[in-house]
């Protein structure tokens, strides 16, 4: 039976069913355009839908209109990567684990589960080698082991899926080799050696390494050989025939040799295979040069240094057999024990050189020990004051009365052994014998200064003894030349009083000879006084050379009255 309460709750029952369907259709009216629009997909052509499944992946590649399944985990959009015509790209499916390169140009349509491997991580793009002429690439399959070889000149060159780099930076320059070099090259896979020798480009193989850098080949001339040794039979072999020489796949060069050539006054020595040493002289024109034979070398003395000999480090391969100078210095002590430093010079040669080899290896040190034992001997038998006087002296006692024979012994002769200087070693003996040096120079200068003096004065009388000489010699020919003089004249007067006589006696044979004689006087005075007249000189004669008489005659001069009177003038 119905009563007013059971119908209002009915009313309101029904109002709120009424109420929830409207709200349920207003709802689906806003739902289901929202979800139509997430469940289709516009894919591109440069697209790719990837739907995640329940048990599986779904690729769909645009262009294409996609309605997406109800129960699905999720779907992405994504770009397909272009590749151009110098890029690849390497695709890794995660579900099996296999690769594959993809090339340009084209893009890359990924299958279900494919990713692109990042190159560094970064980059999905990677760029194809370029190879030139001189260019080549080894790449190493990670899954075979085996390594390809791609030689210049091409382009576009991938790596395979699972191939790297076999050499650290990817392509390499090919070798070049000019007509004068090699290089050896060796298989790491058979282990076999092979020798290139230029002019060319080597390209490696795929196991193979260089043996070290590019070498040289050794040019053999006249002054150049080269030692080989076989590394398959281990036998040395010099080889000195002219050419450009490479060594084979089986030879190494041991040591490039040059000729040794020795001077007219140079000697050297050679130890063979044996241990037998050979002498060569530069002297005999057979041993002149040479090349050091195989398992052979040349022998090296080792002398000592320095003034007092203190170094042994001077080493000697040639030895110089000329005369030479050797310089030294040593400590002795004289007899009243004054301690003296002697410096010194041996001028020596070396007259035999097997002996010297045969008892000294230190032939400078030997000597030098030898002297410095010696001076040790004599100087301490003398005292400073005479030593200073005597040095010389007992340097040559030092060298000629030595009857050791050391020096012969070891092949050495000694010309001469000097003794340049000295001082003492200690600082207050030698102040003392500075001054009595000092005092002894004084004392010589003051002695030469005196012969020079003496000396000048010598030449001074010596040159007026000369000078007097000279006069002496002068006066002795100008006396000389006089008398001869006179004694020509003498013939001359004497033949012309010959004549005039003669004539006489032919034109006046009664007139006597006393008359005669007076008429040549009279003459002879005549021409005195013509010669006398011609000069300024005067002429005194007396009345009797004259023969003259005197008259007084009184004589009056026109223009005064002057007159000669007895001589005399009167006015």
């Amino acid at each position: 039976m119905d009563t007013p309460y059971g119908s209002g709750v009915l009313f309101s029952v029904l109002s709120w069913i009424c109420s929830a369907c409207w709200i349920v259709l207003a709802v689906g009216c806003i739902v289901l355009p929202v979800w139509f629009l997430f469940r289709v997909k516009f894919v591109d052509k440069d697209e790719q839908l990837v739907v995640d499944g329940l048990t599986e992946q779904t690729i769909i590649n645009g262009p294409r209109i996609v309605a997406l399944p109800l129960l699905i985990k999720s779907s992405k959009k994504r770009k397909v990567l272009s590749l151009g015509p110098m890029e690849y790209c390497v695709v890794k499916n995660i579900i099996s684990g296999k690769q594959r390169v993809e090339t340009g140009p084209k893009l890359v349509w990924l299958l279900p589960y494919d990713v692109i491997k990042k190159e560094d991580g970064i980059k999905e793009k990677r760029t194809a080698l370029s190879l030139k002429a001189n260019e080549y690439v080894r790449f190493l399959d990670n899954l075979t082991g085996k390594v390809r070889v791609e030689v210049g000149e091409k382009g576009c060159v991938f790596p395979g899926a699972d191939e790297v780099y076999a050499d650290l930076g990817g392509k390499k320059k090919a070798l070049d080799l000019k007509v004068f070099e090699y290089v050896k090259i060796q298989d790491k896979q058979t282990g076999k050696v092979r020798t290139e020798r230029g002019e060319k480009l080597v390209f490696l193989g795929p196991y193979e390494e260089y043996l070290g850098s590019k070498q040289a080949a050794v040019e053999v001339d006249d002054e150049t050989a080269v030692l080989v040794r076989n590394k398959r039979s281990g036998q040395q072999n010099l080889f000195t025939e002219k050419k450009l020489f490479v060594p084979t796949a089986d030879e190494e060069i041991a040591e490039v040799r040059k000729l040794i050539k020795l001077a007219e006054y140079e000697a050297c020595i050679v130890r063979s295979k044996t241990g037998e040493e050979i002498f060569y002289f530069g002297k005999n024109e057979t041993e002149r040069s040479f090349f050091l034979p195989p398992h052979s070398e040349l022998v090296t003395l080792l002398w000592s240094r320095g003034r007092r000999r203190e170094r042994r480090d001077l080493r000697i391969t040639k030895i110089d057999l000329r005369p030479m100078y050797m310089s030294f210095e040593f400590n002795c002590r004289t007899n009243d024990n004054v301690e003296l430093v002697l410096e010194g010079s041996f001028f020596w040669e070396v007259a035999d050189l097997k002996a010297m080899v045969q008892f000294t290896n230190d032939t400078t040190g030997d000597i030098c020990n030898h002297a410095r034992s010696r001076f040790i001997e004599q100087v301490s038998k003398v005292t400073l004051q005479e030593f200073m006087t005597k040095f010389n002296t007992i340097a040559k006692e030092v060298h000629e009365h030595d009857e050791s024979n050391f020096y012969g012994q070891r092949g050495v002769k000694i010309h001469s052994l000097e003794v340049t200087g000295y001082h003492c070693a200690e600082n207050s003996t030698a102040q003392i014998l500075e001054q009595i040096i000092q005092e002894t120079t004084n004392r010589m200068n003051r002695l030469q200064q005196q012969e020079s003096e003496n000396e000048v004065q010598l030449q001074q009388i010596r040159g007026d003894i000369e000078e007097e000489k000279a006069r002496g010699e002068l006066l002795k020919i100008q006396t000389d030349n006089s008398n001869a003089k006179s004694k020509m004249e003498g013939l001359a007067e004497a033949e012309r009083v010959k004549s005039f006589l003669a004539d006489l006696v032919k034109d006046f044979p009664d007139m006597d000879m006393k008359t005669r004689i007076g008429l040549w006087s009279t003459l002879r005075k005549e021409d005195a006084l013509r010669a006398v007249a011609k000069g300024n000189a005067k002429l005194y004669f007396t009345p009797r050379d004259a023969n003259l008489s005197i008259e007084n005659h009184d004589h009056v001069h026109e223009s005064g009255s002057s007159s000669w009177v007895g001589g005399e003038e009167s006015t």
